[in-house]
């Protein structure tokens, strides 16, 4: 008699939003090997057990295991974490870094940490995936973490950019998002109903050294709430946005159709 693998409650429209952003892009399909970066957070953990669910009833067959950095640093556990992979019967592994140690000689005080670390983790993920036979790396950024980057950029740097649901790194491993048409909300009141314990940002190695505070990410993130409160539609129309992009009609002449000039 097969034993029951335990599983996490899921809602109909997270699994209907996730399906269809799959679906869409051509994320994970037939023969593909997965990791899954798991953090800890509310957004990791949805992607996990999203996936785990996927395997479960995709009519195709994939791989995938789930894998924290561990940034090398003092007092860091990820205990619980592989407690909890071994209740829902997943796959995960802790994997060994000395990004703390380095970022000691490397990074120069007061210096923003978001970028730094993040390109960091996603190095590490990059050598974890090659050296073990993946081919696609799976990030928990959301709609909100898109829409978020887009006015960030757009604010603070000068250009219109946001986040691909898939790209190819340049070390050959493909990234993907399949939680970038989910709210940031459905991810939270699915660890919320489930009663898992998360991890936040005091996991962070820049809590641990002197650094500037991500304040353009919080800014956006506190007017965006104000903007939609006053325009309930704003992250579906700039959800459809992304999808209808006249890059024709902006000040670069090398995006101009010809017949313009």
């Amino acid at each position: 008699m097969e034993s029951i693998i335990k599983r996490a409650k899921i809602s109909k429209k997270l699994l209907r939003v996730f399906g269809k952003t799959n679906a869409k892009y051509r994320l994970i399909g037939e023969g593909d090997r997965v990791l899954v970066a798991l953090s800890g957070g509310k957004d990791s953990l949805s992607l996990l057990h999203l996936i785990a669910n996927m395997q479960q009833h995709a009519p195709f067959k994939f791989e995938y295991k789930a894998v924290t950095i561990k940034y090398g640093m003092d007092g860091e556990d990820y205990g619980f974490l592989q407690e909890h992979c071994k209740e829902f019967n997943i796959p995960y592994e802790v994997y060994e870094t000395k990004i703390f140690d380095i970022s000691q000689d490397t990074m120069r005080e007061n210096s923003s940490f978001c970028s730094y670390f993040s390109r960091m983790r996603r190095g590490a993920l990059y050598t974890y995936a090659l050296d073990n036979g993946f081919n696609k790396i799976a990030l928990g950024h959301h709609l909100d973490d898109a829409v978020e980057s887009f006015f960030m950029n757009m604010l603070y740097n000068g250009s219109l950019r946001s986040m691909p649901p898939i790209y190819k790194a340049n070390r050959g491993v493909h990234v993907i998002r399949p939680l970038i048409e989910a709210r940031e909300e459905q991810l939270r009141n699915f660890a919320t109903e489930n009663n898992f314990l998360t991890i936040g940002d005091e996991a962070c190695p820049a809590m641990k050294i002197q650094t500037k505070m991500p304040y353009a990410r919080a800014n956006t993130k506190e007017w965006l709430i104000e903007l939609e409160e006053k325009h309930p539609q704003l992250f579906k129309s700039v959800k459809a946005a992304f999808s209808h992009i006249h890059d024709d009609t902006f000040l670069d002449p090398s995006r101009w159709k010809r017949d313009d000039v």
